[in-house]
């Protein structure tokens, strides 16, 4: 039986030598005056700017409520909540109108004829093309950001889904028939286990679909999270919290994939052959 890759120390070494480099290389170039720090700052003007966005600008802030009056006084942190707040919720709406209806095109042909023509032509629209219809729509705020991001994570969700489905080895079908279980037993035991590869691989396109839809529909339908403030540092120039900003929403991207990705493997333990 195959086992998980444990991380190494000469594995982890590895994986550092070019983002090391490239930051000697950087703040090589900015010392010795060979780039405009205005336009591209050393990463130690950038690592400074970085901390000063991350620490709390007071102890208390009667205009948030509840506890993140307190807990998230920091710009930065209150920024990264509100960005994965919209994530998470738009990615529960698209998500979760793709999943039925996936699961419904699927398995029954009358249905995936009737949808499916409608799906092939919304499907190659990007999220972006919908911004002055959800503003229309919406207004400003949260629910024109949460729109956006539920159809970022609607298609991709939604065409995994159908493709898992669709793919289940017929081998399953005929020994589950043979073996007398019905169409709701099918589904439960049969082709649902099946088309959870597919379906968990789509819902990771699908939130990173949804974070990126995020950050371009905070940069114009609202007025915080991280796409805000680096649309708010560029008007004044400050292109070491542009690129704070940008590190920040790198790294939030990488711990959601590092967590989905270790679910993925917890819930396909069984389909993968993994210890327990």
């Amino acid at each position: 039986m195959s086992r998980s890759v444990s991380l190494t120390p000469a594995m982890l070494f590895r994986g550092a030598v070019v983002p090391i480099a490239v930051l000697a290389l950087w703040q090589v170039l900015s010392s010795t005056g060979l780039i405009n720090p205005t336009i591209l700052p050393s990463p130690e003007a950038v690592l400074i700017r970085w901390w000063h966005y991350l620490l709390p600008t007071d102890a208390y802030d009667p205009a948030r409520s509840g506890w993140l009056a307190w807990a998230l006084s920091g710009e930065m942190l209150f920024d990264a909540y509100s960005s994965l707040y919209r994530v998470v919720l738009g990615f529960l709406v698209g998500a979760g109108l793709a999943l039925p209806l996936g699961l419904l095109m699927g398995t029954n042909p009358r249905v995936y004829e009737l949808f499916d023509p409608l799906i092939q032509v919304l499907r190659p629209i990007p999220p972006i093309a919908y911004i002055p219809l959800a503003i229309l729509w919406f207004g400003l705020g949260n629910p024109p950001a949460i729109f956006l991001i539920a159809i970022g994570a609607f298609f991709p969700v939604l065409m995994n889904t159908i493709a898992g489905v669709r793919h289940v080895d017929g081998i399953y079908l005929r020994a589950a028939r043979n073996l007398g279980a019905g169409r709701l037993t099918m589904f439960l035991r049969v082709i649902l286990p099946a088309a959870t590869p597919y379906i968990l691989a789509g819902a990771r396109i699908g939130i990173g679909t949804a974070f990126i839809v995020v950050i371009v529909s905070e940069m114009i339908a609202v007025n915080s999270g991280l796409g805000f403030r680096i649309l708010e540092a560029r008007e004044f120039m400050w292109s070491d919290k542009i690129i704070a900003g940008m590190f920040t929403i790198g790294l939030l991207g990488l711990a959601i994939d590092i967590a989905i990705n270790r679910l993925n493997t917890h819930l396909l333990r069984w389909h993968r052959g993994l210890d327990s």
